[in-house]
């Protein structure tokens, strides 16, 4: 497996220092933000320029961009919201291929209207599902024309919230360019009620084919995200799932600070 991380955690004066900094900590991959090359792309086009600022900084560091992040709220109540952000994801995924990326990620996002990362009771709706699925087929159009793979999260403050809730996203939709990512975390906070073991192995029983990208952050005793390593999420268990379905991809870690980098590295090395 391919040690990654999120660039952001290296923050830096300019994107050389940032990849070199990401190089010189032991990561060979990031999955990439373009909120780091300092153009919005939610509003407004993302520059040839800066792409290829992006691309020849990587390049020079030795770092592999394998995915970039499209997240936006997919669910949002407001129909010119989700509209809006998808004029956002088709910036990012054009830009994708320039980058050599394959995936970009997404969240399906919540009927919260003020943050992507809050609960609200109205994701278990009908309406809601309705309203991202709508928005996930959007995106898929997108996809097709650009050449790109979208890999959903489950979170479970979103709309698709858990393994099961995924599972009937991937059979409802049927795309070959829907995949999975999988975070841990995510995971075992999306069913407290069991053992993070039990909830892990389920979630590769209902997703293993279709997760082709993987992240790692771990959760603390108190249902906080938190560094991999210093909360509950069952390590071994992890990377021995990930082995069983044949997984050699980037493992891209978040949540994080540059103190915390070291041990968390050391769990997959």
């Amino acid at each position: 497996m391919i040690p990654g991380i999120f660039e952001t955690v290296f923050a830096r004066p300019t994107l050389v220092e940032s990849f070199r900094a990401v190089s010189d900590a032991g990561f060979v991959s990031v999955q990439f933000d373009f909120a780091s090359a300092g153009p919005d792309p939610w509003s407004g086009p993302i520059a040839g320029e800066d792409v290829e600022r992006v691309r020849s900084a990587a390049g020079a560091a030795g770092v592999q961009i394998p995915a970039v992040t499209g997240t936006f709220n997919m669910a949002h109540p407001d129909a010119a919201i989700r509209r809006s952000g998808l004029e956002g994801f088709e910036r990012i995924a054009a830009s994708a291929g320039i980058l050599s990326a394959s995936f970009v990620t997404l969240c399906t996002g919540t009927r919260d209207a003020s943050s992507m990362w809050r609960w609200h009771p109205d994701n278990a709706t009908d309406d809601a599902w309705a309203d991202m699925l709508g928005t996930v087929r959007a995106a898929l159009e997108i996809a097709e024309r650009h050449d790109v793979v979208l890999v959903v999260e489950p979170e479970p403050a979103n709309v698709v919230s858990s393994a099961v809730r995924a599972r009937q996203l991937l059979d409802q939709v049927m795309r070959d360019r829907l995949r999975i990512v999988l975070d841990p975390a995510n995971i075992v906070l999306s069913d407290r009620s069991r053992s993070p073991a039990a909830v892990l192995r389920e979630a590769f029983q209902l997703l293993g084919p279709d997760i082709v990208f993987a992240h790692a952050k771990d959760l603390s005793k108190e249902d906080e995200f938190c560094a991999a390593g210093t909360g509950v999420v069952p390590w071994n268990l992890y990377w021995s799932l990930l082995a069983g379905i044949g997984y050699a991809g980037d493992v891209i870690y978040h949540t994080l600070m540059e103190a915390d980098v070291s041990r968390a590295l050391s769990l997959l090395r």
